[in-house]
C-alpha cells in the first residue's frame, strides 16, 4: 500500500505492507516522535530505497528493542 510522508519538507510516497506501516507507527509512538520524523531519521541513514530501509529498521527494532 502506498503512503505519503514528508521528509525535510518534501512529500514522497513509500510502499509498505500494512503490517510494516502499523509497526512503524507503533515504534514512532513508543519513542515519542511523529512518523514523518522517524522516516526522516531512517532516510538519513539508508543505503537502499526508502521502503526497504523502513522494513529493515522495523525488523531490527523488533529483533533488538534496545536499538
Amino acid at each position: 500500500m502506498k503512503r505519503s510522508v514528508t521528509i525535510a519538507g518534501h512529500r514522497t510516497s513509500i510502499s509498505l505492507e500494512e503490517e510494516f506501516w502499523e509497526a512503524l507507527c507503533e515504534i514512532a509512538h513508543e519513542i515519542g516522535v511523529s512518523v514523518n520524523a522517524l522516516v526522516g531519521t531512517i532516510d538519513k541513514g539508508r543505503t537502499t530505497n526508502l521502503s526497504s530501509a523502513i522494513r529493515v529498521f522495523v525488523l531490527d527494532r523488533y529483533r533488538d528493542p534496545e536499538t
